[in-house]
């Protein structure tokens, strides 16, 4: 009783500091039509040593040069594993750390309405994601427009199988966009014959919300001339 008692004191006293600390800073650019060099990712987190400074792909390796994909991965969980971050955001940002085949492979694509809003689709690994701005270029955190929906499967690096309900040549390059969010196509069909992977409905991307702490806060998304920017702070707060 003494050690879970002990336990359970040492997550909330590290939950408190942390939540108490100073906040995530983005700092982002992302070219979405090719390679560009001036692409790049920068953070800075209330996690000690867990940052970087205008991270960018290897050419060589064709991983992040200073680590990003690794470094971010305290900032999307809790101490207890349970996703704090939205799966669709934490992969658009590692974008300017991948090489541009991620790019065409995922299908990343983004728009602007007359509006103002902004929005950026692709899909990975099977699941489509959608991140929509307001009026005004901003994504509110811990609840703001990101969906995300299981729309195929891969086995191995790639390509993805994406169901033909969804892509008419059953790939991510042919994907229709309208098809994968129009809520009256139900979940549960079958992706390929003889493959147990099917198909989900839209769900929020939102992470687990009963993790023990949430990213509050608003990142403005910026997208003139096919590059995206991001920039912005969110703070820890304890649930």
């Amino acid at each position: 009783m003494y050690s879970r008692t002990l336990f359970v004191g040492c997550i909330l006293l590290a939950i408190t500091q942390f939540a108490s600390a100073q906040e995530l800073i983005i700092n982002y650019r992302y070219n979405t039509t090719g390679p560009d060099s001036s692409n790049y990712l920068s953070f800075r987190s209330p996690i000690r040593y867990v940052g970087v400074e205008k991270d960018s792909v290897d050419s060589v390796s064709g991983a992040s040069k200073f680590k990003s994909t690794t470094l971010f991965s305290p900032i999307q969980t809790d101490m207890l594993g349970k996703a704090t971050f939205p799966a669709g955001v934490r992969g658009l940002l590692l974008f300017p750390v991948a090489s541009d085949a991620t790019r065409i492979e995922d299908n990343l694509h983004a728009s602007k309405a007359s509006n103002g809003v902004i929005t950026i689709e692709y899909v990975h690994r099977g699941v489509a994601y959608k991140i929509s701005t307001d009026k005004n270029g901003n994504i509110g955190f811990p609840r703001g427009g990101f969906l995300m929906r299981t729309i195929g499967y891969i086995e191995g690096h790639n390509p993805q199988v994406i169901s033909k309900e969804f892509a008419p040549e059953g790939d991510a390059d042919s994907v229709d966009w309208k098809k994968v969010w129009d809520p009256h196509i139900p979940s549960g069909r079958e992706i390929a014959p003889g493959v147990s992977a099917k198909t989900s409905g839209i769900q929020n991307d939102y992470g687990d919300l009963t993790a023990l702490f949430n990213w509050d806060g608003t990142l403005h998304v910026g997208y003139d001339e096919s590059v995206l920017t991001i920039a912005g702070s969110l703070k820890a707060v304890k649930r």
